[in-house]
């Protein structure tokens, strides 16, 4: 038995637009209302939310109860923590703060079986592997492994050409905030420069033949970023729409 195909991954590859949410909040049953919601994704957080891998394999088998494939962002671009996550059985990886080609090609090494990479042959105990259910997992996982890294800094833009080059790389995300952070934005991330820059960015990254993906807020910031030729979009999180929802009934 194969690993399972990824829709993500095929969507990308064909260039179709995937819109999703971001998951922070703590607990299953935002994750099962998402994942029943109608978005083609949701993105487990475990940056900017808690990294606790039974918390996040909790969140996974809500969404799997959905029509909606899950998507984890990593804290950090460790080896260690990649595994943790593919082994809980996830297929669209998130990695942020990529800067070089070097740390490119690190994150595809820990994602893929040995020869290609160094993934650790444990998917046999995991729920990856359906705890030795798919035999032919450790054959076939390769390919169904997405990979999108996160440019998000200066260092990232000044390479970003030679990042979307990297094979094995299915897309490279945007990061907003934290890029206009590092450029001197921190404060004014709705100035015209810094979206300006950030488009420049998007266009580098289709000219590779990547997927480029952003997180945004807003039906024209959406309609903007879906003609720069972003295909994966994030269309905001549940803590923020929760958040406006209550502000919007208090107000009344």
């Amino acid at each position: 038995m194969p690993a399972d195909p990824n829709p993500i991954k095929a969507a990308l590859s064909e260039g179709k637009m995937q819109r999703g949410l971001w998951l922070n909040l703590p607990g299953m049953v935002t994750a099962e209302m998402a994942g029943n919601a109608g978005f083609d994704w949701c993105l487990i957080d475990g940056e900017h939310g808690p990294w606790a891998p039974d918390a996040i394999r909790a969140k996974l088998i809500a969404l799997a109860a959905t029509p909606t494939p899950a998507v984890v962002r990593v804290p950090v671009a460790d080896e260690w923590i990649i595994k943790q996550a593919l082994d809980l059985g996830v297929q669209t990886l998130v990695v942020p703060m990529v800067n070089s080609v070097q740390e490119a090609q690190a994150v595809v090494r820990a994602c893929r079986y040995p020869p290609e990479g160094t993934r650790g042959m444990g998917a046999m105990v995991a729920r990856a592997g359906r705890f030795g259910a798919t035999e032919g997992y450790p054959a076939t996982a390769n390919d169904q492994i997405c990979i999108i890294v996160q440019a998000e800094s200066r260092a990232a833009l000044d390479k970003l050409e030679a990042i979307t080059a990297v094979e094995g790389v299915d897309g490279v995300f945007i990061g907003p905030a934290d890029l206009g952070a590092d450029l001197g934005f921190r404060d004014d991330l709705a100035n015209p420069e810094l979206w300006e820059i950030i488009e420049g960015a998007i266009a580098s990254i289709r000219r590779g033949g990547k997927a480029a993906g952003i997180i945004v807020s807003g039906a024209e910031m959406e309609a903007r970023m879906v003609k720069a030729s972003v295909t994966f979009l994030g269309c905001g999180g549940d803590a923020g729409v929760l958040q406006a929802g209550l502000a919007a009934l208090a107000a009344q």
